[in-house]
């Protein structure tokens, strides 16, 4: 092979290609299986560190009728953390794609 002649592609890994030919840096190909497995349990893992979160921010507010002074500051920071590893987690689970899902980029509009 010289330096002219382009690299072989690797045709199993097309369909996840952009515009530019590069396979997508951000998307994790899998199994449809482990998809199902990951948006379900991600999406449960999130929702419940999220209402847990605003729980946790709720009591450590007296359900927002405290005075700055008496907010309790340790639980105001768990229930700020539990929400952003809620959200967090979500938007790491959408980076997955199942091998059968098309790309939206391929779609003809």
């Amino acid at each position: 092979m010289t330096d002219d002649e382009p690299a072989p592609r690797d045709h199993a890994r097309d369909e996840t290609a952009d515009e530019s030919g590069d396979v997508g840096g951000r998307d994790v190909e899998v199994p449809m299986d482990v998809y199902k497995a990951v948006t379900v349990f991600s999406t449960l893992f999130a929702v419940v560190l999220i209402v847990v979160g605003f729980v946790v921010l709720d009591t450590a507010t007296q359900r927002a009728t405290a005075a700055p002074e008496d907010v309790n500051l340790l639980l105001t920071v768990v229930g700020l953390g539990a929400i952003a590893l809620g959200a967090g987690t979500y938007a790491f689970s959408t980076r997955f794609r199942a091998r059968e899902m098309g790309n939206s980029k391929d779609d003809a509009t």
